[in-house]
């Protein structure tokens, strides 16, 4: 078996016989890699899950090997004292033999193109948001109040537009240029909303996520490019443990307490998944028969964003259920 610590230019390769004693610790250039494993009899091959992993282990299972991909906060506890790039070789190599361990899913080439327009539209919404809060402090410099987001921003527009007289026109072609760069952004956002759109509405499995209250094209299509089909996850839970909307746990001597939730795994995905939950609750206060009895009864008994947090937790366990068992959602039988 092998342990690769993944580099820019230069891998370290350690090697481990069948009993799992370490062979042989070296450094490989770039190019040199897939020569040195081509020459290799098929094996179990180990790496951290981070930049460049799932190209690498793409390139790998093609020569013939085994793949596993183990979180980088697996591995930490294996390094030993004076961290160098063998040492972190040794470490994956110990981690990946460990019977207990988790490893990561192996992602596909469009799995990957379907992940990067959601980082780019991830990036672009917080330049959008970075631009309206540059616009928004400018002008309250100079006494003018605006609401947050798009709705202050629409109003600010009109203001630079109109070259209104409570800004001063030493200030205007700054804001002018600012308002330009917002509105670019602003349609390439849009263009990006489209395309996931089209893209959810021709994938299955994201049609199926779309039918659950408070997931939308976004949140669905997001979802089908993070996990696939859902089966590398056991149960529900272990779905919303890896989103980050479980408790964390705390025990000892037979005490247990449960905290906040834990924010670990895919933040972008949270993000979608509680941005949707939020959009149902508006929902329900507009049109209070659409919310569940169970919904309506966190809502009375906890803050508002706590019951946001809820419901995301658990269209999270129902997007899970969806995926792998590939049925519609029901909507549970009023009460």
């Amino acid at each position: 078996m092998f342990a690769i610590d993944i580099a820019k230019s230069v891998l370290q390769v350690a090697g481990a016989d069948a009993s799992g004693r370490l062979v042989f610790n070296k450094a490989l250039r770039r190019g040199q890699v897939l020569a040195f494993f081509a020459r290799q009899a098929p094996a179990v091959i180990g790496m951290e899950a981070c930049g460049s992993a799932h190209y690498w282990a793409r390139e790998l299972k093609a020569l013939g090997h085994e793949v596993r991909l183990i979180p980088a906060q697996y591995v930490k506890p294996f390094v030993k004292r004076n961290k160098n790039d063998a040492r972190d070789a040794e470490a994956i190599l110990e981690a990946m033999q460990r019977p207990t361990m988790r490893f990561v899913t192996v992602k596909s080439v469009e799995q990957q193109c379907d992940r990067a327009v959601h980082s780019a539209r991830d990036l672009l919404v917080r330049q959008s948001t970075q631009l309206i809060n540059a616009v928004r402090g400018l002008a309250y410099e100079m006494g003018i109040a605006s609401a947050k987001g798009a709705a202050g921003m629409t109003c600010l527009l009109q203001l630079i537009d109109h070259a209104d007289s409570r800004i001063p026109p030493a200030l205007l072609p700054m804001l002018e240029a600012l308002a330009a760069q917002w509105r670019a952004l602003k349609a390439q956002i849009d263009r990006l909303d489209r395309h996931l759109q089209a893209l959810a509405r021709a994938n299955p499995q994201a049609r199926r996520l779309m039918t659950i209250p408070g997931v939308g094209p976004v949140t669905a299509h997001a979802v089908v490019a993070a996990i696939g089909d859902g089966r590398q996850f056991r149960t529900a839970r272990d779905f919303a443990a890896w989103v980050g909307l479980t408790p964390r746990g705390f025990g000892t001597g037979g005490r247990q307490r449960t905290g906040r939730i834990s924010r670990a795994g895919d933040d972008a995905l949270r993000r979608l998944l509680v941005l949707g939950a939020a959009s149902w609750l508006r929902q329900v206060k507009a049109k209070p028969e659409k919310g569940s009895a169970w919904f309506k009864g966190v809502l009375a008994r906890r803050p508002v964003r706590v019951a946001v947090v809820a419901l995301a937790a658990k269209n999270a366990r129902i997007v899970w259920a969806v995926l792998t068992s590939g049925h519609d959602y029901r909507a549970p039988a009023a009460a």
